[in-house]
């Protein structure tokens, strides 16, 4: 299945907020879309003060995942990548 990188920034959240859309984004995607995996996220601050995240999720098309991005709320998609691969330092000899 495909991998896809979602780009978001969210409202004005604080870390109880974040923590709620987490949870409330998981129980979506169960109820909702039990076709996409969320992998992990990165949240950052960006130098604005914006804050933003980086979620890796499988689904079989980035079109639902905006559908679940549109149900969740509180955030707007920047942009929604297909994941080509990945690498670490480890796939390189020293």
């Amino acid at each position: 299945m495909p991998r896809y990188i979602i780009q978001r920034t969210w409202d004005d959240l604080d870390e109880q907020a974040l923590e709620e859309a987490g949870a409330r984004s998981k129980r979506i995607a169960i109820e909702r879309y039990p076709d996409i995996s969320w992998e992990h996220s990165h949240v950052v601050m960006d130098p604005d003060g914006a804050v933003r995240s980086f979620c890796v999720y499988s689904a079989p098309e980035p079109e639902v995942l905006q559908r679940h991005a549109n149900d969740l709320g509180e955030h707007h998609v920047d942009v929604i990548l297909e994941i080509a691969g990945d690498i670490s330092p480890n796939d390189f000899p020293s």
